[in-house]
């Protein structure tokens, strides 16, 4: 029996070969291109995921300050208080920022204080600021400050002037009966040319009008001065205090005599002797605060 001939339709057309041979070349570089991007892909997560937890990272330390000291505050202004975490490498002056936000208070118009009147310069690393200080703030809003009597004030400047008219505090009759006594032997030491804090205990070894010995404690806390003699303790709320004057003692200006004023008059004044001199500036600042137009 004859072989059946092949259907034209069995035979391969022309160019198929060939065809089929690009198509599995083409399939191929495409599949080896795939596992190549994969294989780039797989080696590219690594980096990935630390760029994700370093972005992570980043994102929380925002709220915890990741590698920075906190500090924890206890900030009191005007019987309210505030407990705040701040940066122990922050300044005085940033801190003012932030009782400003709590309080409404202008930097300018703030007395803080912290073992003293607080610099402005330093950071609170530096004056040595510890978990559960407390930050006492003493100042006026704005509105307070505008209601100041203007005559009052230039009343004041007027007292003011006719002082600058008087002859030197310290040779006036009722200084020199106290004066001619001589330095004190157990007064504090004094350092001409330098400004310091107060010292973290009373000031001693002075004398009062009287020629008695008196000792200054300044309670930061209650905001008070704390004017100690052998007989009694004053306790007078600084806020009261209207002034405080001082002026070196001739032949001994590494001491100052000074003057506080309790009430409206000069013969209102609590005169205190033998001053050292680095500390009146200190004690200016924090029973009046720079903020105090008198």
């Amino acid at each position: 029996m004859a072989a059946a001939s092949a259907s034209p339709d069995d035979a391969d057309e022309p160019g198929m070969d060939t065809e089929a041979q690009d198509l599995q070349l083409s399939c191929g570089d495409a599949g080896e291109s795939h596992a190549s991007a994969a294989g780039k892909a797989l080696e590219m997560d690594p980096l990935q995921e630390d760029s994700a937890i370093s972005q992570a990272s980043v994102s929380n330390g925002g709220d915890s300050e990741t590698g920075k000291d906190l500090v924890e505050l206890k900030i009191i202004w005007n019987k309210n208080k505030y407990d705040v975490k701040f940066l122990l490498d922050s300044t005085g002056a940033d801190l003012k920022e932030k009782i400003h936000s709590l309080t409404g208070l202008p930097p300018t118009m703030q007395k803080v204080m912290f073992k003293g009147l607080l610099p402005e310069e330093k950071t609170l690393r530096e004056i040595k600021v510890t978990n559960g200080a407390k930050i006492m703030v003493v100042g006026s809003t704005i509105n307070d400050v505008l209601a100041v009597n203007t005559p009052k004030e230039a009343g004041q400047q007027e007292v003011k002037a006719e002082e600058n008219k008087k002859e030197p505090l310290c040779r006036q009759k009722q200084h020199r009966k106290v004066l001619d006594k001589g330095k004190p032997e157990d007064v504090m030491p004094s350092v001409k040319g330098v400004q310091e804090r107060l010292p973290t205990v009373p000031l001693s070894g002075m004398y009062n009008k009287t020629g008695g010995k008196v000792r200054l404690t300044f309670k930061l806390e209650q905001d008070q001065l704390w004017i100690g003699t052998k007989e009694r303790t004053e306790k007078i709320p600084m806020g009261s205090i209207k002034n405080v004057v001082s002026e070196p003692i001739e032949g001994h200006e590494d001491y100052h005599m000074m003057a506080f004023q309790l009430g409206p008059t000069e013969a209102s004044y609590y005169w205190v002797y033998w001053v050292p001199t680095q500390y009146v500036d200190a004690i200016k600042d924090t029973v009046l605060g720079k903020w105090q137009y008198f």
